[in-house]
Formats: C-alpha cells, structure tokens, sequence
C-alpha cells in the first residue's frame, strides 16, 4: 500500500490491487470509517444497517470479494429537494456494497491522489469548497472575462465505457477494474422496480466522488495544456497616456532641481513648474499605469470543485470565446458530456458570476491613493485595481432565512416556529445557534459577510426568542429579562448536577479563517435537536441503565410506553406525545432486550427495582447473571 504512491510517480500503471483488497487493515479502517457517519443506519434495498455490525462480521464479505463471488446490488433511489421545486436523485447502496465500495476508494485515493491537479479541490483531503474559493481570491485580480461552463447532468451522464478506459491508464487489474464496472451497472431501485444503468455514477455512492474525480481529470489536464499555450508575455506594456503624463511630470522635477541648484534662485520660475506638476498628479492617477488589454499579455485561470468550475481569462472577449468554444467541445468529443446552454456563458468580472454559492467579481476601489508604510517610511501608492471578491448573494440570505421559517426579511418581520414548540429551551436556542453558525461560518471567506448577515442575523434572533416567549405563553420582554447575562443571552441547564449554559451565537464569534475540511460544506443536522421524541438535555444525563445498572457503555431514553397509537398523527402531535409519555434509561443491549421483550414491561410499574431483580435472569448486557452474548 506505501509503495503505490512511488510507483504511480514513476509512470508505471498499478497492478495487485484485487489481491489487496483482501488486506484485513483496509476493511476495518473502511467498517470505522463508515460506521462512524450519521448516514450508518440509512439501509439500502435490503434492509441492512451498520447497528449490530463488528469487525468479525467482514469475514464473509472479504471471502466474496477475494473469491471473485461478490455481486454488487441495485441501489435504492431515493429524492432530495434541489432548489426552486427540483429534486435531486441519490442511489444509496446495500450496507456490504458501502464496505466494498469504501476499500476500493481507499485503493483509487492512494493511486490518483499524487497526481491530480491543484485546481481540483472537490472531495480531496483537506480540501473543501473554501480552499477553491479562497484560489480564485488570492490569485484572479486582473480578470476581465469569467467564462461560467455547466455540465448537464453531470454524474447522470458519466459514459461508463470513458470511464474504465481512463482507469486502465494508471492500473494494471483487469479484476479490479470488472469490479468498478459491477458497481456501476449494478441499476437502481425504485418503488420495486429495478433499472439498469448503463451511464452515470449514483450520487450517494462512497466510490463515485472519486470516479467523478478521475473522469474530469482529463479536463484539469487538458486545462493545464491550454493555459500553457493561451499564456503571453511577463508583465503588461505601459498605459501610452501614463507614460506620456509621468514623463511630463518627471520634466518639471528636473527642472525644478536645475532652477533650486543656481545661486540666483527664480522662486516663480519654481513656483510655476512645482503648479505644473500638481496639475498633472491628478491626470496620472486617474488612469491605469498599465494597458489592460494589451494584447502581447494574456492569462488563464481554472479552478474546480467535482463537476462545478470556473475560467477566468485575462485578455479580450474573443479570447473568452474561443476558450469557451474549446472547452466544450473537449467535453463533448473527448468526454460525452453535454454543456447546458442556458445556465452557461461568458460573463464580464465587473459584473461577477455565481461559483460555489458565491458571487464572484472584481472590483476597483475608487479611491485613487492610499498612505502605506514600510519599517518607519510612510509613502502614497496606487491600490491594485480588478481586485476579486467573494460576496453574499442577497437571494441566498432570504432563501435561507424562508425555509428556515424566521420571518420576511424584507420587511425584518420575524415569527416564531411552531414546530420547535415541543422542544426544550436549551434544544431551541441550540437548534437556531447551529442554523445561523453553519450559515455563517460557509460565507465567511465573503467580504461583505457583516453586512449582509447583520439583517439576518436580527430576524433570526428575535425568532428565537418569539418562539421561546410563545413556548412559555409569555412576552419577548420577559424573555430577555430571563436569558440576558451582561451583554450576552444564554440559557442554564443542568448535566450530572453541575450547571451549564449555551450562549445565544452572534455574527461577533464569527472566524474568518477559511476551513480546509470538507464539511464546511455540510449543513448542520439540527434533527438531533428539533426532531428527537427524548430531550437533548435527558440524552446528555443518561449515563447509567435503570436495568442492569452499567455506567460503563453508552446508553439510550427509552419510552415506557410506545408511540404506535399516535403513528397516523402529524409531526408536531407526535413530537408533543412523545416528549409528555414516561421514559427511563436504558444500554443498548438492555433497550434490545426489552423491544425483543427479554426484560418485564414495566408501563404499569412505577420504578426500576423489578427490571434489576430480571435483569440476572433473562439480560444479556453482561451484568448480574447475563452472559454478555449479543442477541
């Protein structure tokens, strides 16, 4: 595994990696890996999650794969919402196929990830959506042109056939590569009925990030050759007509140094050159020092995130069209994908494109100097023109602040949300924190991030607080009285018996600092809080099974009484029930037990002594008289 790094550096293709795939150590960093995310427990078409999963059980998967029987199953389609009314498609594959797939990712990482390129920043390690926009800011002052490029369906449309020939150039495994293949024609279920595909990568799949990865590889390269040849000239010629004026004004301080060197000096001779001169300062400010389309200088700039990028192009329209023009045509010929005509085009920097959920455009300062000092000299220079910013876009904040539920923006009208009302105090104020920071924290790279968020961050605050007074049938005002602490809001709860507090988050704790981690990306899962039948705050103080007695595992908030009569009701009925009924705390193998109804039911009992005196007879937790074995 350590030398595949060396030998793809070296140019020679890889070969071995089916055998590897039989390596133990691969299996069980993917098994920790996988079992360690949220999306654990969603099952596939068969059913399966990663609940009662352990390393022993890799045995059998291992045996398949290595023994050449392993066959991928369909995946299960399933719809999110993508924005103005669409729906985005994700195939989330079988528990054993997410195993599979994850080995295999580890594999193509160690092989492709030394040789991918620098403008790809799109689920790489410690890369993120940040790092492609914090490059377009640090290195695309000067553009005039944004050549904006959208791919049509982009992992929909993946041509399988590309795809496994660009893998044979780097590997050497005719099984490994059978393998990929299964993957992808393994089909789709949906409402029972099963499609094959014969093009497309699911989104939802662990192996396709990558897959997508090395299918625009051959764009990044192709990129890299037309930025070698677009590129023209070291630095751009002089602006005719500042050279004309700097002239001038070099002239008159000659003259103004001849005049003050004669012993007679002719004070309005001097006076009449020094009035000169601060008559032209002004011209020569006003104009660019140097020709910003001169023709002899050009340059290209790419940057990637999956199938989202952007070119900027130093240099005339023209220039932008025929970049444009080769661009799609490579996508078309050389890669079988389709640009979407209509959300594509050249647009000019000044006037920004959308990338990555930003705006992006230049800007010019109008202020013509600026006072700038080095060590102890202070001196005026000319501020850098065409700089690029990142900003907000106004549609983002009021889109948000609406499925958020805070309010009319426009009119800075807030309201509260009657879906929280069934929530604690501390799961409400943590529900908004997570909101507003996940919002916040993903356009901090934006300069004008205060200003645009300041609006929002006002509705969303006095939301909060109209939900808490209406949660509490009272008014805004005693709210505030309650949570104000100095100049802070915070709400008190209590964990093991010592007191805590959760500060109501501000635009003022905001970092600035760009995030190289990936889940810069992901949005915040406020369900914990907001969609839990049991109290954060009870969740936080379960630390000991009402059952057997262990302290030493992770426990769980049990109902009592189950939730199945009001299983037809609505969300906020069943939320309002299910935080009313009785719970006690349970381990996982003790709340097992008792949903496979091994221990007493106690929903007409009114304490814990008859669950311990059952718990020695028929718990298998490992405590009392239990064996320990997991059911």
């Amino acid at each position: 595994l350590e030398a595949i790094p060396a030998l793809v550096a070296s140019g020679k293709r890889v070969n071995g990696l089916y055998r590897l795939m039989g390596s133990r150590l691969l299996w069980e960093e993917g098994l920790q890996k996988i079992g360690s995310n949220k999306g654990a427990m969603t099952p596939g078409i068969d059913g399966e999650t990663f609940a009662d999963f352990g390393p022993e059980d890799l045995d059998p998967i291992i045996a398949s794969v290595t023994a050449g029987t392993y066959d991928p199953k369909p995946v299960r389609r399933v719809f999110i919402p993508k924005g103005k009314g669409k729906r985005r498609p994700l195939g989330i594959p079988t528990r054993d196929d997410r195993l599979v797939q994850e080995v295999a990712r580890q594999l193509l990482e160690r092989i492709y990830e030394p040789v991918f390129s620098n403008a790809s920043h799109g689920f790489r390690p410690g890369r993120s959506c940040h790092t492609a926009l914090e490059h377009v800011k640090a290195v695309w002052t000067g553009v005039k042109w944004l050549v904006d490029v959208d791919v049509a369906g982009f992992f929909e449309n993946i041509d399988h056939d590309i795809l496994l020939r660009l893998l044979r150039k780097r590997i050497d495994d005719e099984k490994f590569i059978g393998l990929i293949g299964s993957m992808l024609k393994a089909g789709v279920m949906e409402d029972r009925v099963h499609t094959r595909t014969y093009s497309g990568t699911p989104q939802g799949g662990i192996v396709s990030p990558i897959l997508a990865n090395i299918y625009l590889h051959e764009l990044d390269m192709f990129m890299a050759e037309r930025i070698a040849a677009f590129e023209r000239g070291k630095v751009r010629a002089t602006n005719p007509e500042y050279g004309r004026l700097a002239g001038r004004i070099q002239k008159q301080r000659k003259r103004v140094t001849m005049l003050r060197a004669k012993d007679n000096v002719d004070e309005v001779k001097v006076a009449a050159s020094l009035a000169k001169i601060q008559t032209l300062l002004p011209q020569k400010r006003s104009i660019p020092s140097r020709d910003a389309m001169d023709p002899g200088y050009r340059r290209l700039r790419y940057c990637r995130y999956a199938d989202d990028f952007m070119i900027g192009v130093i240099g005339s329209k023209e220039d932008a069209r025929s970049v444009f023009a080769e661009v799609r045509a490579f996508l078309t010929e050389a890669l079988a994908l389709t640009v979407s005509e209509e959300k594509s085009g050249i647009r000019k920097a000044s006037d920004g494109a959308a990338f990555l959920g930003y705006e992006v455009r230049t800007y010019t300062t109008r202020q013509r100097v600026v006072r700038s000092r080095q060590g102890s000299v202070s001196f005026l220079r000319r501020p850098p023109s065409e700089v690029m910013q990142l900003h907000v876009p106004w549609e983002k904040v009021h889109a948000f602040a609406s499925a958020k539920g805070y309010g009319d923006l426009s009119v800075l009208k807030p309201r509260h949300r009657s879906l929280l009302l069934s929530c604690s105090d501390v799961e409400i104020v943590l529900a908004y924190n997570a909101e507003l920071r996940g919002f916040a924290n993903y356009y901090a790279l934006a300069k004008d991030v205060s200003f645009k968020l300041n609006r929002l961050e006002f509705l969303q605050r006095w939301s909060l607080f109209k939900t808490l007074a209406s949660k509490h049938k009272t008014n805004v005002r005693a709210v505030l009285a309650r949570m104000r602490t100095g100049q802070e809001f915070t709400i008190g709860y209590d964990v093991d018996g010592q007191p805590r507090s959760v500060k109501v988050w501000k635009l003022a704790h905001l970092k600035r600092d760009p995030a190289t981690s990936s889940r810069i990306d992901i949005q915040p899962w406020t369900q914990v809080f907001t969609h839990s039948r049991t109290d954060w705050v009870d969740r936080q103080n379960a630390k000991q099974c009402e059952a057997c007695g262990r302290s030493d595992v992770p426990c769980q908030v049990h109902h009592i009484r189950g939730m199945a009569d009001v299983s037809h009701r609505g969300f906020v009925v069943r939320m309002k029930v299910a935080r009313a009924r009785r719970t006690v705390v349970l381990c996982e193998q003790c709340h097992w037990d008792t949903h496979r109804g091994r221990l007493p039911d106690l929903r007409q009992s009114d304490g814990s002594s008859q669950w311990r005196a059952a718990c020695g007879e028929s718990c298998t937790c490992g405590s009392a008289g239990g064996s320990g074995l997991t059911p």
